[in-house]
């Protein structure tokens, strides 16, 4: 299990914003929940608008990569840059600012740590391998 802190958080914006840096974007779309954070930091930090959801030449932001289902959703919609936090698969067609193995558990800074393990449990005996 791998606890992020604030300090983690604050690096992985910096990258994304930088890889951004001189690109114009519609705004910033993050997916809920984990992305949430993110693109309102990124709205911000790129002083663009935050959307309530995906548009055409707009930053995409989430917080993992893990089975593709949420991004696969807005794949095809035009013009769209699409970062995540960590993917647990190489990018193909997304960009992540980390790629780790696939099976480990990640407690994002705003997540409730207390929590992680149930969570953990409850997501693996989902997936059938507890």
């Amino acid at each position: 299990m791998r606890k992020l802190s604030w300090d983690d958080f604050d690096s992985c914006l910096s990258q994304i914003t930088l890889a951004c840096r001189g690109k114009q974007f519609s705004g910033v779309y993050g997916f809920p929940r984990g992305g949430l954070c993110m693109s309102v930091a990124i709205s911000h930090l790129l002083t663009i608008p935050f959307l309530n959801e995906p548009i055409p030449n707009s930053l995409i932001v989430d917080d993992v990569y893990d089975t593709g289902f949420t991004l696969n959703k807005i794949k095809n919609l035009y013009g769209i840059t699409v970062f995540v936090w960590f993917s647990k698969v190489e990018p193909v067609w997304w960009n992540a600012v980390e790629v780790c193995d696939p099976s480990e558990w990640l407690v994002f800074p705003w997540e409730n740590p207390l929590l992680a393990v149930k969570e953990e449990q409850s997501f693996q005996l989902r997936r059938g391998k507890a």
